[in-house]
């Protein structure tokens, strides 16, 4: 079989790609190397949809920042995953960042982004009471969100293959070549022939490239370190809180998350390993030693968590969005931040390029925009959560007490296509609260294992070698 479209990757862009995709008469595939989508740079994202004014305007990344911001609602409405527009902050500390807060203001404008409004200290603080008093000034942007980016992955996905799309994960692609009509993809699973190809890897979209044989640019990775708070300071703040930004990085942020809990970072590293995703004593001193000259309150022994990101840093720091000069193959490559906010306005260019370049888009008449939205137990009212019940015991059984998720939570998770232990706690949250696992990981395991018929020794934390536990092999002896 011969795909008309063969994407490489399944982060937020791959699967806001892929989606798109589906509304046409075409044969998608989408192939990822880690057990299941979201599994790589998104899951490690900050998880914010920026206001549209961060960007500067005669970049790739500013003119689809704005463009990507505006598409979220509808995208939230369909799916279902975590999204509100909380609004945001960026405040200054020294009367010299003023002229970064007019700037900011400038180039919201400019792309006609509203709302934008600088406030005084004395509104500052009336809004947001436990900012530092040291701070002078702020621009608002109500336009600002949080999202679940690992959810609205899976969603999409989930989306895109109710609409046809045939998805292959665990499937790292090692070698390509061209025919005259057609690419052929190896992997370990197999090959696979395509008409065009999506290079949207992530941090290895330069060696897909090189495979391709148009290997012209590099992705470094620019390491993030992220701490997250226990919820006792739910509501700590209200908007997501930046600092004046510098030229490589939007500061370490006071992030409230969709879900209530603060998330303090990131920091900004360049680095020159792909796999290097751990956190450091330097990394939280600096990002305490930040955040507490904007947000006094807030304390390193709050933290419940910590993980790293690695962004795809591409040379010029732009997005690489387009065909190369080989016929048919295409990167979506060095899409770090806002790369979650512009995701669906690249999956729409994307389609457009394709259109360009002879891909015939005939609309489907069947196209179905929606899934059935996922049950949060803890989200629901008590009456409707003693009716749920009622109706199915699964949800009067609570598998994780910190966040308060239920076994018909974890059930329907598996059904939507968990394989992991990290699948469950991004899709349920269960393993995310004060106890990190501790008192859930046993029992997500046993579920896993008996709803997916695989020993409980298989049962991993994110796919490949990352098991929990292992058989043992016991020997006996007649002299023991």
């Amino acid at each position: 079989m011969v795909y008309d479209v063969a994407i490489v990757g399944g982060g937020i862009t791959g699967c806001a790609i892929a989606r798109e995709l589906t509304r046409y008469h075409l044969q998608v595939i989408l192939l990822e190397k880690e057990a299941e989508v979201g599994f790589g740079v998104s899951k490690a994202n900050s998880g914010i949809i920026h206001g549209g004014h961060h960007g500067k305007p005669n970049t790739l990344k500013g003119k689809l920042e704005w463009t990507g911001n505006q598409l979220w609602d509808t995208l939230h409405e369909e799916l279902g995953f975590g999204f509100q527009r909380n609004g945001e902050l960026t405040v200054a500390l020294q009367e010299d960042q003023l002229p970064t807060l007019a700037e900011l203001k400038w180039q919201g404008e400019t792309k006609g982004v509203p709302g934008l409004e600088l406030w005084e200290q004395e509104k500052l603080q009336k809004e947001e009471p436990h900012l530092s008093p040291d701070i002078i000034a702020g621009l608002y942007a109500p336009t600002t969100g949080v999202i679940n980016p690992y959810e609205a992955c899976f969603n999409l996905i989930e989306n895109a293959c109710l609409n046809g799309l045939e998805l292959v994960t665990d499937c790292p692609v090692t070698g390509l070549s061209q025919d005259k009509d057609y690419w052929t993809i190896q992997t370990p699973k197999g090959e696979y022939a395509s008409r065009f190809i999506l290079n949207a890897a992530g941090l290895f979209a330069d060696e897909i490239a090189k495979m391709a044989g148009v290997g012209d640019f590099t992705i470094r990775p620019r390491k993030g370190e992220e701490y997250l708070l226990d919820k006792r300071l739910q509501g700590y703040v209200k908007r997501v809180i930046f600092p004046c930004p510098t030229p490589v990085s939007k500061g370490i942020l006071v992030i409230p998350t969709f879900d209530g809990t603060l998330m303090v970072g990131p920091t900004a590293e360049m680095i020159d390993d792909k796999h290097d995703l751990t956190t450091s004593s330097a990394g939280s001193s600096q990002v305490f030693n930040s955040v507490t000259q904007v947000v006094p309150g807030i304390s390193a022994r709050d933290c419940i968590a910590e993980f790293a990101g690695l962004r795809p840093v591409a040379d010029g720091e732009d997005f690489i969005i387009g065909p190369t000069a080989k016929r048919g193959f295409f990167n979506v490559a060095g899409i770090q931040s806002p790369g979650l906010t512009a995701a669906p306005a690249i999956a729409t260019l994307i389609l457009d390029i394709l259109h360009e370049e002879g891909l015939n888009l005939s609309p489907k008449d069947n196209f179905t925009p929606s899934i059935e939205k996922p049950i949060h137990f803890a989200s629901l009212p008590t009456e409707a959560q003693m009716e749920l019940a009622k109706r199915d015991s699964s949800y009067s059984h609570l598998i994780c007490r910190c966040e308060f998720v239920t076994e018909g939570e974890i059930l329907d998770a598996i059904s939507r296509g968990a394989r992991t232990l990290d699948g469950l706690k991004f899709r349920t949250r269960a393993g995310m609260g004060r106890c990190q696992g501790g008192f859930c990981s046993g029992r997500c395991m046993e579920l896993l294992s008996q709803k997916l018929d695989i020993p409980v020794s298989e049962v991993t934390k994110r796919g490949g070698n990352s098991w929990i536990v292992r058989e043992r092999d016991e020997v006996f002896s007649s002299d023991v």
